[in-house]
């Protein structure tokens, strides 16, 4: 059966004037049966079958698309393995006209599609890397790629889209270099590179920082490595920036919850998909013990979603909202509801400490914490993903948790990372922001002069393009 795909543009428009078409494919066209006018209605949605036609859509209607629209594409990226079947319309592309030949392998170009693939992974999970039936491919796919030889590239047992993406691309990475080495065990004999993520700086900037950047450091949303002259901004500069950002945030905080902060609160952040190893409910660990540290001079703003089929995610949010009632009239906590880029600019410029809480080492990157420093905002993490690159212990911000190989169990490291949480909490992080206000404005400087200064995608796409795409 035929699926008749129509494509969308949406023009990205850089502060520069560069515009970058994005392409959106879409199945809703009339020449298609009903069922196959949904494939692209939903990201998260659906059983296997639906989702090996969507990857299908993805990677081999991508390929027909581009070629349709006259692009000439010099590198194919894969970001995941959802996009991964584009190698087997490539092969199709690049099949050598062979007249007879002993071995069916023969026929197919395999390093001239490797030599136009790159590959990146981005998670540990095993729920991030797609597999499927040979039986259901077999089913939806007919005899377009032989199974014999798909077998040999994916994997004998399950077709692991990964492994395709693996077996036919020429450079291969994770996103941090922890990812990378963690990857590197899940995946043994490949080679898995690393390229740690980076963030669009002017997007993730707040207008208040913008501007005193703007002033004192000319360039740099084009030029982020300017970042590094943070010294030139003077710390009340700094200071008020951040207090318009964090104004902005408290108001509309307080204009959408019942939570009635105050400005001049020290704010907690944590807004990132809820699902179990981000361990969204870590701060809360021994009640009792945070309700005594925090009462009077903390306030938590919370945000994320759950994937639809993520229970335990969903149950996540629910304890967040439970924690809420238990500590109210002492520490005033916020959930923000539908959760949007917006929401999380004004969360990631205007709370005080950025909180991230991943089970290591399952946090592949973690870009939230990269858009937090962007804005002086200082992380307070567990040592996993960009943040072990990142991390000067009381210079850019501080590590939760004891060395991950003194600890023998789960458990135990939950337990071991609440106590280092709340001790750091009660004898560091609250009393560096009520007593001195310098050291915390220092603080400030060296998570944008530092962290700012590299964790941001110019030097992230430098990288991909000198040891991913030309080499």
């Amino acid at each position: 059966m035929t699926v008749h795909i129509q494509s969308w543009v949406y023009f990205v428009e850089s502060p520069r004037g560069g515009i970058v078409p994005v392409i959106y494919l879409d199945a809703d066209v009339p020449e298609n049966s009903p069922e196959d006018r949904k494939l692209t209605d939903h990201l998260y949605g659906g059983d296997e079958s639906y989702r090996i036609k969507q990857e299908m859509v993805l990677g081999i209607g991508g390929v027909r698309m581009l070629r349709k629209l006259g692009f000439r594409i010099k590198k194919n990226h894969m970001n995941e393995g959802h996009a991964a079947f584009l190698t087997l319309e490539l092969l199709q592309e690049y099949k050598k006209d062979i007249e007879s030949v002993w071995d069916e392998s023969h026929i197919w170009d395999f390093e001239t599609v490797r030599n136009l693939c790159v590959f990146t992974t981005h998670t540990p999970l095993e729920a991030g890397h797609d597999k499927f039936s040979y039986d259901l491919y077999s089913r939806i796919f007919g005899d377009y790629f032989p199974e014999n030889i798909l077998k040999t590239l994916a994997g004998e047992k399950n077709l692991n889209m990964t492994l395709l993406g693996f077996n036919l691309s020429n450079f291969v990475n994770g996103v941090a270099k922890k990812h990378g080495e963690v990857s590197q065990s899940m995946f043994p004999g490949y080679q898995i590179n690393a390229i740690t993520n980076g963030v669009h700086s002017y997007t993730w900037t707040s207008e208040s920082m913008k501007k005193i950047y703007d002033k004192y450091l000319p360039g740099w949303a084009n030029e982020p490595e300017i970042f590094v002259r943070i010294g030139a901004i003077p710390d009340k500069e700094i200071w008020n920036a951040h207090v318009k950002a964090k104004k902005k945030l408290i108001d509309y905080v307080n204009s959408v919850s019942d939570a009635e902060m105050e400005h001049e609160t020290l704010t907690i952040g944590f807004a990132r998909r809820a699902t179990a190893y981000k361990r969204a409910d870590l701060l809360f660990s021994d009640i009792k013990r945070l309700e005594k540290i925090g009462t009077g001079k903390i306030q938590i703003v919370y945000a994320g979603k759950a994937h639809p089929k993520d229970t335990i995610g969903k149950q996540l949010i629910e304890k967040i909202f439970s924690f809420k009632q238990k500590l109210k009239g002492r520490i005033k906590i916020a959930f923000i509801q539908n959760y949007n880029m917006e929401i999380a600019l004004k969360l990631v410029s205007g709370v005080d400490i950025w909180l991230n809480t991943p089970l290591r080492p399952l946090e592949a990157s973690g870009t939230s914490g990269m858009k937090a420093a962007h804005n002086g905002v200082v992380n307070f993490s567990v040592l996993d993903g960009w943040w072990i690159e990142g991390h000067i212990e009381g210079f850019t911000g501080w590590s939760i948790g004891p060395d991950p190989t003194e600890i023998k169990a789960d458990n135990n490291m939950n337990k071991a990372d609440a106590d280092d949480l709340y001790s750091k909490l009660e004898n560091t992080i609250i009393p560096l922001f009520y007593n001195d206000r310098k050291t915390w404005v220092r603080m400030m400087q060296n998570a944008i002069g530092k962290n700012a200064y590299y964790f941001n995608s110019h030097r992230m796409m430098r990288r991909y393009v000198t040891e991913a795409y030309i080499r």
